[in-house]
């Protein structure tokens, strides 16, 4: 990095609104030459926005952006891509029926009379792919080489566009270790080059061992820019969760064993690339809580749990008995349920109204030669939406109308219309007014002492301390640690998540 040079790129007080959210609200951010310049945040931290403002997919409703000095506009990406932005996304974005030579120069490609110069295009593919320490036949397909070469390609073509500022979104997320190196080179290279680079991911290992500088979201709002040298992963987990030192105290949450019977058992539940074997067992009445940052794992453990992905291998067993999940069919004929992160995209049935979206899962478990009746849907979807405050002008209105809120407390009633074993919430208070939030812990707490054994996804470090008997912690994609008793306390969590080998209050879990 070149310390005190003019940066490359900088965003000045961006602002982003869509409808009544401020996706951005006065957000600082600088790219410098020779810099790998890493952008940390959680879900809805306003991560993806920013970079679509520098890029020139959105437009911002505030603030400036500056090239190399200069205010700039830019109308669209490829606009953005002809003044040096250029970006490389985790999905390659290029054609892989087609060779490595002609994905490089895909419409700049040199031609002679009208006619393209393959052999001119080979020859150069060749010549450019050996500054990144690339050696392969570019007249093969793309999709024939591995995805770690398809980044490097990808790249390759980027900074052959563009040439000033290169933006690297999850690049690393589907690569080993091994390939992750040789990325790493190639990043290498690049800021010996004097190109900016903007590092996006989800491991922290990764940012302290290639960024020179890190800035952090939360919220739509910059809560610091940090020079790595500087801080710890502790400093970074702390800033990205809210927290600070004022929050190490001892547990203040439910810390209390669990002396029923096992509900359910998982025994060596993995998937490649996913996440990592873990064994875990949930007693009747117990609440065990999953902490981690986004991208650690949590959400591929609960999936693996209701059959949405496949286990490569391991054992599930309910009530002492195994039992085969290897689809949500299966998992629902088990007793599972499933409140997952994304309502609207996989919780809730938009179109459909509020009392089908409650009766569907019910339904589907006694099967549709047992149809429920309309008087039998409307007392059930009555019963549930006064339990649990669904507020609704009727139960026949669409549940798209309702608000986000309303809409967790519908499939929450879903799930509890089929007397479920165990239900696991992925994320359950996220995006939902104060009223609707207090409900769903409410809820919670009154489902564990009525038996019921929960998993709860959460990124609110107080709320999953305050009704959790247990916690696992989760770090990229692997159970690092297994916390109960006073060990239930967010200073815990934290070090747990930033270095589980530093924790000393942390249990270790062994996976295969």
């Amino acid at each position: 990095m070149v310390n005190g040079s003019q940066p490359v790129v900088q965003a000045r007080g961006i602002v982003k609104i869509f409808g009544q959210h401020r996706a951005l609200d006065g957000v600082d951010f600088e790219v410098r030459p020779g810099e790998v310049h890493a952008l940390l945040g959680e879900n809805g931290a306003g991560k993806s926005t920013l970079i679509k403002i520098l890029t020139g997919a959105y437009q911002p409703d505030g603030g400036e952006i500056l090239l190399e000095g200069g205010p700039v506009r830019f109308s669209d990406p490829l606009d953005a891509q002809r003044h040096g932005i250029g970006t490389v996304y985790q999905e390659v974005n290029l054609l892989p029926n087609r060779s490595v030579a002609e994905n490089l120069f895909l419409g700049h490609q040199p031609t002679r009379f009208g006619m393209v110069q393959r052999r001119v295009i080979e020859v150069k593919a060749r010549e450019l792919l050996a500054t990144y320490g690339l050696e392969i036949d570019v007249k093969a397909e793309l999709g024939s080489y591995s995805v770690a070469v398809q980044q490097i390609v990808a790249i390759a073509r980027a900074v052959e566009l563009s040439g000033k500022v290169l933006v690297l979104d999850e690049p690393t997320a589907s690569l080993d270790r091994n390939e992750v190196a040789k990325m790493f080179e190639v990043v290498g290279r690049l800021k010996a080059r004097g190109l900016g680079i903007i590092f996006i991911t989800h491991f922290l290992d990764q940012v302290f061992e290639i960024a020179d500088r890190v800035t952090i979201l939360r919220n739509g709002k910059l809560i610091g820019t940090r020079t790595l040298s500087e801080v710890t992963t502790t400093d970074v987990v702390r800033m990205m969760l809210g927290k600070d030192l004022a929050f190490d105290h001892g547990g203040v949450g439910v810390a209390e064993a669990v002396q029923g019977p096992v509900r359910v058992q998982f025994k060596s539940l993995g998937r490649q690339g996913k996440v990592a074997p873990f064994t875990l067992s949930l007693h009747e009445g117990e609440v065990v809580g999953v902490a981690g940052l986004l991208g650690s794992g949590r959400t591929e453990m609960a999936r693996l749990m209701f059959g949405v992905d496949t286990a490569d291998g391991g054992e599930i067993s309910v009530g002492g008995r195994v039992v085969s999940i290897r689809n949500p069919a299966q998992a629902v004929a088990a007793g599972f349920g499933f409140c997952p992160e994304d309502r609207k995209l996989d919780g809730i049935f938009g179109e459909l109204s509020v009392r089908e979206n409650i009766i569907i899962a019910l339904q589907a478990k006694l099967g549709w030669f047992r149809a429920l009746n309309r008087d039998e849907q409307d007392e059930i979807a009555g019963n549930y939406a006064e339990a649990l405050d669904i507020r609704a002008a009727n139960h026949d209105m669409p549940v798209k109308l309702l608000s986000g809120g309303n809409q967790q407390k519908v499939i929450l009633a879903r799930w509890l219309a089929i007397d479920p074993n165990f239900l696991i919430l992925d994320e359950p208070t996220r995006g939902i007014d104060v009223g609707a939030h207090a409900e769903i812990v409410r809820t919670i707490n009154r489902l564990r002492e009525e038996g019921l054994a929960l998993l709860v996804i959460s990124s609110e470090l107080d709320e999953v301390v305050a009704y959790s008997n247990r916690i696992v912690v989760m770090r990229d994609r692997e159970m690092v640690a297994e916390l109960s008793g006073a060990d239930i306390a967010p200073s815990v969590i934290v070090a747990a998540i930033a270095d589980n080998r530093g924790s000393q209050a942390a249990k270790m879990e062994t996976s295969a």
